[in-house]
């Protein structure tokens, strides 16, 4: 299929729409949490934390379905037409965002949620492989770059914008405002991305070669584990920032926007970092993340340190992602597909550890920057673990986006790029 320069651009534009919506639906439940317990947790009044800390069971259902729904969804999808693929997954993606604002109950908003992410990695994964077929080859590396933009910039607008609309409208109007970003993505997808044909060579069984790899089940380790000291923190910011730095409500969504700018510059800076040499980075940026923690945990009650040390937190965690993401699609193969997937539900594995974690520290009564030393403890041993990566994997410290280009580039068969 033919494409001209406008066409391919509205086609990663709307990739990364809907890792936009993703970013959006999986983070502003942090910001909305209060109002979720508020709305549907009996006895939060009398017992706001303990409240809190079962509400926080909704970011662990999601993070869950992310982790079931990547390897199930691309094992299952391996012959698929990768367009037909992200058109299935968006319309899941906006019926499930749509009943999570529709729910009556708890236990069906817990059900719903869960539902929402099973198209999650999987999307990820199959947006990188899009968009390394529509910019061809030597450029791979920036489509998917671009097609995964939507996720980090949804951090810096799209979270606090849902936070905001869950306080002054509910906080299910936050969930459906995600159902209409993802139905514009369907439409813009049916629209905009290439026709191009599955590979009929490709099965389960070619998929599932990629876990017997012990190097690969280290560094989903050091992503479920190191980052499960992000979300222990930042799945409890709504409160940190309310009920620590005693700061009103509309600070939340203030508080999460310099999260999200953290994080994109951090991942701008670790893609970078990472191209010049995998293993600086993470020698540089998980003491970062580390000590980053220690501080907010002994600051984190006054306003501006806080503030400060939110674009820390995003920055120093995010500019680890393109380096982890990039040795696990190393290690992973030719099955590509899933262990693009593989790397997400990684992650999502470190919010579902994070979330329960910090929310147990916080019903046992240690208080609301407890999590951020249940934070120093979890990073610490994903850096050990990374550390034990580094020292098995004695391959060549090649460029994160170098990673992705060796392992996509047969799939550009089928697009041409025309200029006019």
């Amino acid at each position: 299929m033919q494409l001209t320069p406008p066409r391919r651009l509205a086609a990663l534009f709307t990739l990364a729409l809907g890792g936009f919506g993703i970013g959006t639906t999986e983070f502003a439940t942090m910001g909305i949490l209060p109002l979720v317990a508020a709305d549907l947790v009996p006895g939060f009044g009398a017992d706001p934390a303990s409240g809190i800390a079962h509400a926080g069971w909704i970011i662990t259902a999601y993070a869950l379905g992310v982790v079931v729904g990547a390897p199930l969804v691309s094992i299952w999808a391996a012959r698929m037409s990768q367009r037909t693929l992200v058109l299935l997954l968006v319309a899941a993606f906006a019926v499930a965002n749509l009943a999570s604002g529709l729910m009556p109950t708890f236990e069906l908003t817990l059900v719903s949620r869960f539902l929402a992410a099973i198209p999650h990695g999987a999307y990820f994964g199959v947006a990188s492989l899009l968009a390394a077929r529509i910019m061809g080859p030597g450029r791979q590396g920036a489509g998917v770059a671009l097609a995964l933009s939507g996720l980090t910039i949804a951090n810096v607008i799209g979270v606090p914008l849902g936070t905001w609309l869950g306080q002054v409208a509910g906080w299910r109007w936050t969930y459906v405002a995600v159902a209409v970003i993802f139905a514009a993505t369907l439409a813009l997808a049916l629209a905009f991305l290439p026709r191009v044909p599955g590979d009929p060579t490709r099965s389960a069984r070619r998929e599932l070669t990629a876990f017997r790899n012990p190097r690969l089940w280290l560094m989903i380790a050091v992503a479920c584990i190191g980052f499960g000291g992000f979300f222990a923190v930042y799945s409890y910011a709504a409160e940190i920032v309310t009920r620590v730095a005693l700061l009103p409500e509309s600070a939340i969504a203030w508080l999460l926007a310099t999260v999200g700018l953290g994080m994109t510059i951090g991942n701008i800076i670790g893609g970078w970092a990472s191209d010049k040499s995998i293993r600086r980075t993470i020698m540089t940026a998980f003491p970062l993340f580390i000590v980053t923690l220690v501080l907010l945990a002994l600051l984190g009650a006054m306003p501006v340190a806080l503030y400060v040390l939110a674009f820390c937190f995003g920055g120093s965690s995010s500019a680890l992602i393109p380096t982890i993401q990039a040795r696990i699609i190393r290690t992973a193969g030719e099955a590509e597909l899933l262990g693009a997937a593989t790397n997400h539900a990684a992650f999502n594995v470190g919010n579902a550890l994070g979330a329960a974690l910090g929310g147990a520290v916080i019903a046992a009564g240690f208080g609301y920057l407890a999590p951020a030393w249940l934070g120093v403890v979890l990073a610490a041993i994903g850096f050990a673990l990374a550390l034990w990566s580094l020292r098995v994997d004695r391959g060549p410290d090649t460029a994160a986006h170098s990673i992705v280009a060796t392992v996509l580039g047969p799939t550009t068969a089928g697009i041409e790029v025309i200029d006019r």
